[in-house]
Formats: structure tokens, sequence, C-alpha cells
């Protein structure tokens, strides 16, 4: 069929979005308050490819409050935008305007947004006095880039299902599928692609992490910030993505396959990939706002389509409430929203085999249409409740920048959180600030005052010490301050409370000592983490040392600051065993893996309680008098009940104080003897002995515990 001769049918409202069918493609997208609409097809996905626009009236192509139609002969591949009309007036709330060609919301697939400039698709006047009270005459139709039509059953899956593991057993490993590969050393073919990760899988499966957690991929617009580096006059980008342009649409310029549709196919050839070697996905998503920003930004998909609907707008409507920080909140609770939100959350789980979803901001998403927080919040309810999610990991940020903050009190039922509190009193033990103890014992234990009384898990608590947003664990033990001056905005972006320590010195040192000090507090974290009840998510890079050199939001950094440098493999490889060696220790003992909090009260036949606290002379804490140092034995029988699974018994001692201290070690069961399986104040490869290579204590009584340290003593029949 020549391109513009079209056998234009009248289609279906559902579902939405673009769909092939038996004789072509189907078309439907929301508009609640337009008065017209037309789709335009494009010839190829070439900018200057002919394109025709077809006029949907509404008399026959709109069912309730959806556009519809269904064109005879067109395939997948296909390029389209819509053209809406409606009324412009910012002060009630609507921007429609004809010449802004729109994205659909439901576009699985869009061309390269490289060179897209935004500013072309402002829908006021920027040189207007009223400015966004004025109109643009300006038609953007051919520098827009375009949705593609994919035919979601065009991919062979072999057989491959989500994997869904359990939460209280996977390890989670945040990471960016740029930065993992992009710099020159990565030793791989696809640099900066998902292909890129696909290459790293041996890597990943060494390490012994279950579920990598990317940083957002769904189709973001890089180039959104005009700032530039002032160390090095480059143009900064939106590195991290929180900026979402079309959120069914996997990001683009991630793909080796640059071919329209490209990404799609490749992005689901990464999610086999890693489940055929065990690795679980899960993606950060990003509803919270979008990339259309305030009233001064651009108008390219849902602003043109309904403004009034899918955003929180203030009283006077030319105005939107920015819970997000970042210009504008999306109407989550309203419910053609909502049932935006569950669509896309289906989609990723039916169509691209994901395990997971990290909300970004997610108290956004329990915000009501006026910006007020829900007590029972319906799309958080939803979302829990859904049937098709019911496997899939759902895991909150549980605050938002309009003040709200909810860990331990998101709402939902099964939600997950990253818990900050667990980041925050660990990071504080560490650096050795005073009373901090009793705080360690809470976190250790799985936050119970987090998340006991609405009777959710330990492994609800997303247990963190850094992210992507933040410094990483090496810069938390070489700086004092952030460094973010290549960000352009004089340092003063970026969080304040890091609670870090330099040591003695600012940044990287050649002075051993101080260097010593700083692998040992890396090893004490990683050590901490892997032993807390709860679920572990390390932040990728931290276990070869991977340094952003004090930047603590690298969030437009897309170069080496953010880069794994693979080179630190070779050059750190006793921290790389001990992370490793930790992550398999943990994995190899369901004691820490527990599913119920510890009780206090006798867990095996000798009555002895399931976890015991003690100071360094074995006495019971003062909570409100004890020091640095705190131990802890845990009862490993029938530790994990609901497999009826026994464990061993453990007693793990901590010392964050500038001193050594000998403690005194309680006596094992009966038949059984201590065996040390970790301690940080030794050097590698003696800081962490595998499992059958543990040693015996020299003194059964009692054990020297160096500065800053934590050991772990394990009970074996001898």
């Amino acid at each position: 069929m020549a391109f513009g001769n079209f056998v234009v049918d009248l289609g279906k409202a559902l579902p939405l979005g673009a769909t092939v069918t038996g004789e072509g493609i189907n078309f439907a997208v929301f508009s609640r308050h337009a008065s017209a609409v037309s789709l335009i097809l494009f010839e190829s996905a070439d900018k200057k490819s002919p394109r025709t626009e077809i006029f949907l009236p509404k008399e026959k192509h709109k069912t309730g409050d959806i556009w519809h139609c269904s064109i005879r002969g067109l395939k997948a591949g296909t390029c389209y935008l819509y053209r809406v009309e409606g009324p412009y007036n910012p002060e009630k709330g609507f921007r429609y305007n004809c010449n802004k060609a729109l994205l659909d919301p439901y576009a699985k697939a869009v061309t390269d947004i490289s060179s897209w400039d935004l500013g072309k698709c402002l829908g006021y006047d920027p040189a207007a006095s009223g400015r966004d009270l004025s109109y643009s005459y300006y038609d953007d139709t051919d520098e827009q880039p375009r949705c593609i039509v994919m035919d979601d059953d065009d991919f062979d899956w072999q057989g491959d299902r989500p994997l869904n593991y359990p939460l209280r057993f996977s390890v989670l490993y945040e990471t960016h599928v740029k930065g993992l590969t992009a710099c020159e050393g990565s030793g791989v073919e696809h640099p900066g692609t998902y292909r890129g990760v696909i290459e790293k899988i041996p890597f990943f499966k060494d390490l012994g992490v279950t579920s990598l957690e990317f940083l957002p991929i769904q189709e973001f617009n890089e180039r959104e910030f005009p700032r530039i580096n002032p160390r090095t006059g480059g143009t900064l980008t939106n590195y991290w993505g929180y900026s979402t342009v079309a959120f069914f649409a996997p990001k683009g310029s991630y793909a080796a396959d640059q071919s329209p549709g490209g990404q799609v196919r490749e992005f689901k050839e990464m999610v086999r990939e890693l489940h055929k070697a065990g690795l679980e996905v899960i993606l950060d998503i990003v509803f919270n706002h979008t990339a259309e920003g305030n009233e001064q930004g651009p108008t390219f998909s849902f602003r043109g389509l309904d403004n009034t609907i899918y955003y929180i707008l203030n009283e006077n409507q030319r105005y939107y409430q920015n819970f997000s920080g970042c210009g504008n909140t999306v109407n989550c609770n309203h419910p053609i929203v909502r049932s935006f939100i569950m669509d896309c959350l289906r989609y990723w789980v039916v169509e691209m085999h994901v395990d997971g979803f990290r909300f970004d901001l997610g108290s956004i998403l329990g915000r009501d249409q006026l910006g007020r927080l829900m007590e029972n919040p319906p799309t958080l309810e939803l979302i829990a409740e859904d049937s098709v999610l019911s496997a899939t990991k759902i895991i909150a940020e549980a605050w938002d920048a309009g003040g709200a903050y909810q860990v331990g009190w998101f709402p939902g039922g099964r939600w997950a959180e990253w818990n900050d509190r667990y980041r925050d009193d660990i990071r504080k033990y560490w650096r050795g600030d005073p009373g901090e103890t009793q705080h360690l014992a809470t976190r250790l234990s799985g936050s119970s005052d987090l998340y006991l009384r609405d009777g959710r898990k330990p492994f609800h608590s997303i247990n963190f010490l850094t992210s992507h947003d933040g410094f990483t664990l090496r810069d938390l033990v070489s700086y004092n301050g952030k460094h973010n001056d290549d960000n352009g905005e004089e340092n003063r972006d970026g969080g304040e409370n890091n609670y870090s320590c330099n040591y003695g010195y600012e940044g990287p040192v050649i002075n051993p000592a101080i260097d010593s000090i700083r692998e040992r507090q890396v090893k004490n974290f990683i050590a901490t983490l892997m032993v807390s009840l709860g679920t572990p998510m390390i932040l990728g890079g931290d276990e070869i040392g991977r340094t952003q050199g004090g930047n603590n939001n690298a969030y437009c950094q897309d170069n080496e600051i953010s880069w794994y440098d693979w080179s630190l493999l070779q050059k750190n490889t006793g921290l790389y065993r001990f992370v490793k060696e930790m992550i398999a220790f943990r994995r190899h003992h369901p004691g820490f893996m527990r599913p119920e909090f510890y009780t206090g009260h006798g867990g095996n036949y000798n009555a002895i309680p399931d976890i015991s606290w003690f100071n360094e002379k074995g006495e019971v804490p003062k909570w409100d008098k004890i020091g640095y140092c705190l131990a802890l034995r845990m009862d490993g029988s029938k530790a994990d009940t609901l497999a009826d699974q026994d464990d061993n018994d453990f007693f793990i001692m901590f010392n964050s104080g500038p001193k050594q201290v000998r403690f005194k070690v309680c006596d094992p069961m009966p038949g059984k003897k201590w065996v040390r399986s970790v301690d940080t104040g030794l050097r590698s490869p003696e800081d962490i002995l595998g499992a059958g290579n543990e040693k015996t204590l020299l003194a059964p009584d009692s054990y020297l515990l160096k500065e800053r340290s934590v050991v772990i003593l394990i009970s074996k029949v001898l």
C-alpha cells in the first residue's frame, strides 16, 4: 500500500495506545476536554519523511473520552503522533495547542531524541509579555520524536518468566545501565547499552547478588539541563533519568541496536539473559512527575492531552503543585491516571517480564487531587492488591519533596521501603557518634520500631548504606563534605547531612594509615549490612571502591565521575573478595533471612533467646549508658520458621570506638565451639574466611577486638 492511501475504520476504544491487529493497527488515546483530535502518520522514522494527518470526527471516532480509529494495512514499525485541539485557558488549567504534536502516553518506543530541543515544544510564545499566558503558533511536528508501533508478540522469550524471588532471599544491586559499562576499560563489546549489561552477567554471578535495580530506563530527555560544567566547559546532561518522557518505552540510547524499535527488542534480550543467569530485573520508575515541568515547561504529551486531569494544579490552575521538586506533580489518584499507572506496571511485568519496581518519591502516589496525603490511597492499595502484580516486588521511596515522610508508615499493605533510618543510624554508629549503639541494635534486628506495628516483616525494610543519591561507600569514608562544584550550582545542591568522615584528610591519600582505616570502615559497613535483618541493597561499584570524587549528587554527570572504573576491580581485589564473601555468607545462613522479627524469647529446647545482647563485659547492656561496643548472640535453631530450617548460632561483636577492646565471649551450646568467620580488623584474606575454613579461637572465652572493627563467630561441632 502506497504511503497516504489509508483505509480508516472506526476502531475500538480499548486497549489504549497503538495495537497491532490482524488487519492493521488500532489507535486509541484519552482526552476528555479536547474538541478535535487528528492522528499524524509518518512514512518512516526519518525526520524529513512524508507525513499525513487523519482527522477523527468525534461523532464516529470518540467513545466516551477516548478517541480511536483502526487503519488497515499498517504494520509494526509505523511512526505516529497526535494533534489535539481544545481550549487554551491556562488560568482554568487548559493548555491545548494544536500546533504542538503530542506523544502517545502509551507509546512503547520513541524515535531518537538525542537532538530534541524542548524549547521548540513550548505551548506559549516565550518572547511574549505574558509568557505562558500567550499562545504559540509555531508548528513543531517535524522536530518532535515519534511514537513507534511495536508488536508485543514479535519476540522469542524462550519460555522466560519473571523470577520473583521472595524479598528475604534477595540481595539488591542498584546500578545504571549506561554507567555500568560506558567507561573505556569496561571490557565489553557494546559499552553503555543493554547488551553491555548482558556481557557483565559473569561478574554479577561471581559477586553473588540476586537482583539488579536499574535507575530509570523509561525514555527521558538527557538534554533538558541547559547548564555548563564550570571546570570543563562541557554541557551537563540528565544522567540519572528522573524525568520521564514516555513511561512504556525503554530508553533508546541505551540500545546498541539503533534501528526503530530496536531498544524494545534489546531490553527484552537483556531481561531474558539475566533471568537465565538467575538475576532479577527491578526498575526504578518515576510516576511522581514528568519532563513537561511547570507552567513554563514544554507541551509534548500529557499537558496537551488533558492538563487538568494528569497533573495536580493549584487553586489558580495556571500553576502546578510541586511535591516532586521538579515543577509538576502527577495526579496519581485520579481514576484516569490510576488506570494509566496500572496499565504501565502490568505492561512491564507481562510484556517485558520485569520482577519489580522501585517507586521514586513514592509518597506522591498517596496524595489526593488537592495534594493532600490520604489515609488509604486507592492507587497504592491497588498496586499492592493487583492480581497481576501479586508476586512483583514493590518498593517505595517513602517520602517526597513536599514534606511527606512515611518510612515505617507507608500505606498499602505489602509495600517494602527504602529505609533511610537504617542508612543514617548505621553511618552515625560507625562514624563513632555517641549514643548510636542502641540504634545499631534496632537496625540489626530488622527495624521493628518501623515495621512491626502494621504487620509487615523485617524484609519489608530495604536496608542500604549508599545509593545513587549521595556518596559512594568509598567517598563516605573519604570526605567530610560534598564536592559538587562540577554540577554548576556552586556546590549548593546535594544533601548536607551525610554522616561521613575523612579520617584526617579530605579526599584521596597516600597515607597508608588513613587508607587502612577507610578500607576497614567500608568492610564494617558491608558486614553490618549483610548480618542485618531486612533486604540488603548495595550501590553498584561499592564492591570495587568506586569514587565520585566527593560528588554526592551526580545526577548530571554522564562521564567518568559516574561511570564505573573497572580498573578498580584489580586494584581493590581484597575489598571485592570481602564483599563477595559477605554476600555468600548471608545467603548461606538462613538466620539472617528469617521471615519474622526476633522475640527475645527461647528459640530451642534450652530456651535460649533467639537474640541476646551484651556489652563488652558480657553483661546485659544499659542502653542509655552504653558506649561504642555491642555484642549479640543469635540462636540459629529454627531460624527459618517457614522452612523449618536450622542454622548455626552466631556471636557478633561491634566496636566503633578508637581503641581496641577485649570482649567476653559467651559460652556456645554444649558440644560446640566458636570459630572465627569474619574480623574486619585483619587484612585480606584473614578478614573473612569462607565456609569450612573458619578458625578456632585461641582464647575461647574472650576476643580482642581492634578499634573500628566487627567480628563474627559461628558455633560448630569440632
